[in-house]
């Protein structure tokens, strides 16, 4: 499974109820959309994972005082915006809406 647009997509903001009825459209099993989605979220969750990680890394420093930690402004809005991001599963869920994830089943195709 893998997005067609690395881009980050719009996410709503706040939460919204969704009817299964969407969701199940595409596959004809709502379970099925629920496993491609998770995955999708899954891999999402690591890039940022990765992505953080390495921006972070920059900082580190073999010999940490306590006071270069509380001054360092740029990993704290690094960290910060990587808060803000939406949850990793909104967006695969949008991706999923908006026919932007590439699944497939061995099982169907056989």
């Amino acid at each position: 499974m893998t997005a067609n647009n690395t881009n980050k997509p719009a996410v709503a903001s706040s939460t919204v109820t969704r009817d299964l009825r969407e969701l199940d459209v595409k596959t004809n099993n709502i379970y099925e959309s629920l496993v491609i989605m998770s995955k999708r979220a899954n891999q999402i969750s690591n890039n940022i994972k990765e992505e953080l990680h390495q921006k972070l890394s920059e900082f580190a420093s073999s010999n940490d005082n306590l006071e270069e930690v509380f001054e360092n402004r740029e990993q704290i809005e690094i960290s910060k915006y990587y808060e803000k991001l939406p949850k990793p599963s909104l967006v695969a869920v949008q991706e999923f809406l908006d026919d932007k994830v590439y699944y497939r089943n061995p099982a169907k195709e056989a």
